[in-house]
């Protein structure tokens, strides 16, 4: 007999103050980001009396919402709006309402699809909305510490170091890595159901959201894609040979990994250069951003034959809790891979606002060796000064001393620095200039 008493538990958001901080001063705030990845239950914690809950994935709300937009919203004063990709024509009815009454935080929306890669979309609610994007759990908060949660991506920049007080290494963090971070998988104690649960989710997102945002000719077609490009996960995007696999061409691929980049469930990441227009004419990276869908596409099972394949997923893993903490870090950041002709690379590298950089290289094993630098030296050669830091995030217990490059410091530090940043202690500074 099924257990019906079974809950998703409700986890503290590090997205949360953000969101606040946006309805005090706008009017339309759009919380984006996959589905499940608990987007409603953060907004209905929002609602109240004076702000109404709708959700457009109730059959009649949508009808409303489609028939006559104007009257729906004219009919409420301020609301929260779940899955507002289901009726895009309420956004015009909302800039309406909106250019009418401009008090903040009258429209709180959420969005399975990033509605802003529609032009439509971006058109209607220019200068009106503020977008932030809800991706699956990070780590830290799945098992929260005390206290205020102190951001990895900060901490790094301003100079200073974290040591894991409770590391997690060997089978404890291939267990973080095929979990993931959805809510909903993480109910699931076992693998097997945990894996059974994101075959399902992902065949719902083909069969029903990917109508919402684009027409897709050849829906069969997208499942062998999104295996393909699985397992091509942190390799450079070759559409040709990607299309090639599965009997399509190379612009139908792209335009297929352009509509899994809308419903996040991927993203393509382009290479640093110091010359930022060359960024732009670089071949990207692919990179999932949940490690659990992603061992779930390729079969993954803890044996030594995959060993090479864990590499993958925890640089998927390490990606994912990076991109995560940029959406509520008080820094801004992006994300970008290192490869010159050479083929030095450095796994990400992390650009502030002001055109720093730190280079982080992901290792799945618990030792490291002179080897493992020659990528990071390669990239402060280059960067000369605007590079700050590299370090090694490796399977081991301890923060150690690596050297230095062009005068900048290289550390070894534990992964589970990522996953447990509330819970760490300062080291003393690291002679960053």
């Amino acid at each position: 007999m099924l257990d019906t008493n079974i809950t998703t538990p409700i986890f503290p958001r590090g997205i949360q103050p953000r969101v606040l901080d946006a309805l005090a001063d706008t009017p339309v705030v759009l919380l984006s980001g996959p589905r499940q990845a608990g987007k409603t239950t953060l907004v209905r914690q929002l609602a109240s009396p004076t702000r109404k809950y709708l959700t457009l994935d109730d059959e009649a709300t949508r009808l409303a919402a489609k028939e006559d937009p104007v009257g729906l919203i004219r009919s409420i004063d301020t609301a929260v709006i779940d899955e507002i990709q289901r009726a895009p024509e309420l956004l015009l009815a909302i800039k309406k309402a909106v250019d009418e009454d401009r008090r903040p935080g009258r429209f709180l929306l959420t969005g399975s699809a990033n509605l802003m890669a529609l032009p439509t979309v971006a058109d209607s609610l220019a200068g009106r909305m503020e977008t932030l994007i809800l991706l699956p759990l990070a780590q830290s908060e799945i098992a929260p510490a005390p206290g205020a949660s102190i951001s990895w991506l900060d901490t790094l920049f301003s100079g200073d170091l974290l040591t894991a007080t409770a590391p997690k290494v060997g089978a404890t963090l291939v267990e973080q890595v095929i979990r993931g971070g959805y809510p909903e998988a993480l109910t699931r104690t076992d693998n097997r159901r945990r894996r059974t649960w994101a075959r399902q989710y992902i065949d719902a997102l083909i069969q029903r959201d990917i109508k919402d945002i684009a027409s897709i000719d050849k829906l069969d077609q997208v499942p062998r894609l999104l295996r393909a490009l699985a397992q091509s996960a942190g390799q450079l995007c070759n559409y040709s040979k990607l299309g090639g696999q599965i009997g399509i061409d190379h612009k139908t691929a792209s335009k297929y990994i352009a509509v899994f980049e809308q419903m996040y469930l991927m993203q393509r990441i382009t290479v640093w250069s110091g010359n930022r227009l060359s960024r732009l004419l670089k071949t990207p990276k692919l990179q999932f951003l949940d490690s659990g869908l992603l061992s779930a596409l390729t079969d993954f099972s803890d044996t030594l034959a995959q060993r090479k394949l864990f590499g993958q997923l925890l640089e998927s893993f390490v990606f994912a809790e990076l991109r995560k903490q940029t959406t509520w870090s008080e820094g801004e950041y992006g994300i970008y891979y290192y490869r010159d002709k050479d083929q030095n690379e450095v796994d990400f590298v992390i650009e502030n606002a002001s055109g720093e950089i730190i280079g982080i290289e992901v290792k799945a094993a618990a030792s490291v060796s002179v080897s493992d630098l020659l990528g990071l030296k390669k990239l402060a050669s280059v960067a000369q000064q605007t590079f700050k830091a590299g370090y090694i995030l490796y399977d081991g217990t301890e923060t150690l001393p690596l050297g230095s490059a062009n005068g900048c410091p290289l550390w070894a530090i534990p992964i589970s620095t990522l996953s447990s940043c509330s819970n760490t202690s300062k080291l003393n500074k690291s002679p960053l200039h």
